[in-house]
């Protein structure tokens, strides 16, 4: 059997390649060859960025051995056991001169492979060498063609012991400029756009949508080497995204400004699919990380491939989920999978490079791997900044979705952005007419105030007002569940959430993006009011808005986890005093709550469940207990919580227990909840 590799199977400049089987005859042999020579002559229509020559004068060599090949196939002669040798060793060299012309053909790799170039002119000499190789040894005068052909083999096998297949002038001189100009940021100097321009022009980087899919590309290179815990290209990786990022920012201001309409449509759709995902089916059985290279094993499993392949290395030939025998252990790609994670991972700003460092210190999260990634962002920080304040529409626009792609991504250039002056500026675009760029500075916002001086600067710039106008009345459904989501952020400071309860209309904004905004938009309001209700002082406010019965409307239309589980959250801490006790219970919404603990499957679901059912029986009296007492299920799902559940899930689970024991063992008219009670369960009170 012969085995043809497709490139998303590897990772770049990795050639697996494999040897036929030993027992494949000469005929099977040829056919795949003659196969694997026609895909390496559809890279005759390819363009090169870089490797031309050695590309060309490979591609040309492959085509006459192709038809010597095909001549074969045609004549169908007979081949002796002496043929299989020259051919399995010709079918391995054009296994890997595919790959290596693949990865000097793919898009998005341009850069990197023009760092690579020496090695690359190296590879492209071994395999013409060993192709030189294999034809001294293939014995012509056994192989029935014409004397022509003949010829024409002998004349391949001549040429290719002497090509040179050296390293050209235009790469070395392209590289040596990229090698400047990383020097030149490195030292904090701000390159010259004309030689910067260059090198983009030599590379065929010509719009923002090419560069940006080179960042991606070097991004997940960045992720494989973390994950291969095998750091040494991640400084120079750095340095070559820090460029190219610079590139994205200011040499292509206005390339795509077409498009950038048609990218915020993507982000509002990715949206919606994203937040019908179960995250947890991107982690690891093994590892319980994020997959960064998700694999099926034989018995249909996925798991991270790292992870399989050390369990397989131990010895272990079982499926370490369901305890099945591996019959076989081939690892097959989830290229599904794979990609799902990664979007999902652009989408909210992980950093792949950071997943894929599971061990790496959070205090470098806030550092680059390099000082030409730090010196570029501060470059590019500045400039940005300089565009939302004195720019046109179209620029300010442009910044702000710039600025919002690049706070997604790591603590540092969150920092160079606030730094540079970046909140005061998109705090005067939220009043913009333009939706396009309230959504981007929105958005950008969002990012921003995640870091601790980024929330102090939008409450002191008096940016507070401008981002509640948006929560009420913003020009499109995700700049307004931006605004919830910064609220939520904001939050999470004490003095800040008694300031956001305080300011009119806030707490009510909030619900109504509860009652009719997007699944998204509902999971922000939610999140930021269970922040806001942190402060005992908003949970009179957040009741009189009439909360409760949308946020059980929520627990009984939602399936989505997530969002259940934010909303319990809320229930949870509104039933710790008996205003919010009464309410919730007025709802009607007991035995809904009763009936998400006995039948979810979110353990967290499950805590918040118990935790609220504790706090109806503390606040709402005997008649709540004399309810839940009826429920003769209800104690086997508190039992289970007891082992499966956290401890503080255990804690509860085993309060709530000894109540409605309590009350099986009294009589249910005389029953009532002595004095020592509520002080043992003030204990497990939030």
């Amino acid at each position: 059997m012969i085995k043809h590799f497709d490139r998303s199977d590897r990772r770049i400049l990795k050639f697996p390649a494999v040897n036929p089987c030993q027992g494949a005859s000469p005929a099977t042999l040829l056919v795949s060859l003659t196969i694997l020579s026609r895909k390496i002559l559809d890279f005759q229509s390819v363009c090169f960025a870089t490797q031309k020559r050695n590309c060309r004068e490979t591609i040309r060599q492959i085509s006459l051995l192709h038809i010597f090949f095909e001549e074969l196939c045609t004549s169908e002669p007979v081949l002796s056991d002496s043929v299989s040798l020259s051919f399995s060793e010709l079918h391995l060299a054009y296994q890997k001169i595919w790959f290596l012309l693949a990865d000097c053909s793919r898009e998005g790799a341009r850069l990197w492979m023009l760092t690579k170039c020496e090695f690359l002119a190296t590879q492209f000499r071994v395999l013409i060498r060993a192709i030189s190789t294999d034809l001294d040894v293939l014995p012509l005068s056994l192989i029935d063609v014409e004397d022509e052909v003949k010829e024409m083999v002998e004349l391949v096998r001549r040429q290719s012991r002497k090509a040179k297949f050296e390293l050209d002038a235009s790469d070395r001189n392209a590289k040596k400029l990229v090698l400047s100009i990383l020097d030149q940021f490195e030292k904090g100097i701000e390159p010259d756009s004309g030689e910067v321009k260059r090198v983009l022009d030599y590379l065929g980087i010509r719009s923002w949508t090419h560069c940006n899919m080179e960042i991606k590309f070097l991004e997940e290179e960045i992720a494989f080497e973390y994950s291969e815990s095998d750091e040494r290209e991640v400084p120079f990786l750095s340095s070559l995204v820090g460029f190219l990022t610079y590139c994205r920012g200011v040499i292509f201001e206005k390339s795509d400004n077409g498009n950038l309409d048609e990218t915020q449509a993507e982000f509002t759709s990715n949206m919606e699919v994203f937040t019908c995902l179960n995250t947890e089916d991107f982690r690891c059985p093994i590892s319980l990380e994020v997959m960064l290279d998700p694999v099926i094993v034989s018995t249909g499993q996925t798991y991270d491939r790292s992870s399989i392949q050390k369990w397989l290395e131990g010895g272990n030939m079982l499926c370490p989920k369901t305890g099945e025998k591996l019959m076989k252990t081939d690892l097959v790609p989830n290229l599904i999978l794979r990609k799902l994670i990664r979007n999902f991972c652009a989408y909210n700003g992980v950093s792949l490079g950071w997943l894929g460092k599971q061990s790496r210190d959070i205090t470098r999260t806030t550092v680059p791997d390099s000082q030409v990634a730090s010196e570029s962002m501060k470059f590019l920080s500045m400039y940005l900044t300089s565009r939302l304040a004195f720019g046109t529409s179209e620029q300010r626009n442009k910044a702000a979705y710039e600025i919002r792609l690049l706070a997604k991504s790591n603590i540092f250039n969150r920092s160079c952005l606030i730094n540079a002056g970046a909140v005061p500026c998109l705090l005067n675009l939220l009043c913009f007419t333009g939706s396009c760029t309230q959504e981007n500075a929105m958005a950008a916002l969002l990012k921003l105030s995640k870091y601790g001086s980024g929330k102090r600067l939008i409450v002191e710039g008096r940016g507070l007002n401008s981002i509640l106008a948006v929560l009420k009345h913003g020009l499109t459904w995700e700049a307004r569940q931006s605004a919830a989501a910064t609220i939520f952020y904001l939050s999470s400071v004490k003095e800040y959430r008694k300031l956001i309860g305080e300011t009119p209309g806030a707490i009510q904004g909030l619900v109504d993006l509860m009652k009719e905004g997007t699944p998204c938009g509902k999971k922000n309001a939610v999140v930021a009011i269970f922040g806001l209700l942190l402060s005992p002082k908003n949970h009179h406010r957040v009741l009189e808005a009439g909360t409760v019965p949308l946020l059980v409307d929520i627990l009984a239309s939602s399936e989505k986890v997530e969002l259940l589980s934010d909303t319990l959250a809320v229930i949870s801490l509104l039933s710790e005093n008996t205003e919010g006790a009464f309410a919730i219970l007025s709802a009607t919404s007991l035995s809904l709550i009763t009936g998400i603990l006995q039948s979810s499957t979110s353990q967290t679901a499950k805590e918040h469940c118990v935790a609220t059912l504790l706090a109806l029986c503390i606040n709402g009296g005997a008649e709540v207990v004399g309810l839940l007492a009826k429920n003769q299920s209800l104690m086997a799902s508190l039992f289970s919580l007891l082992t499966e559940g956290t401890s503080n899930a255990g804690k509860k689970s085993r309060a709530l227990i000894k109540i409605l024991q309590s009350f099986h063992e009294t009589s249910s008219s005389g029953w009532i909840l002595s004095s020592a009670v509520p002080c043992e369960l003030a204990i497990y009170r939030r």
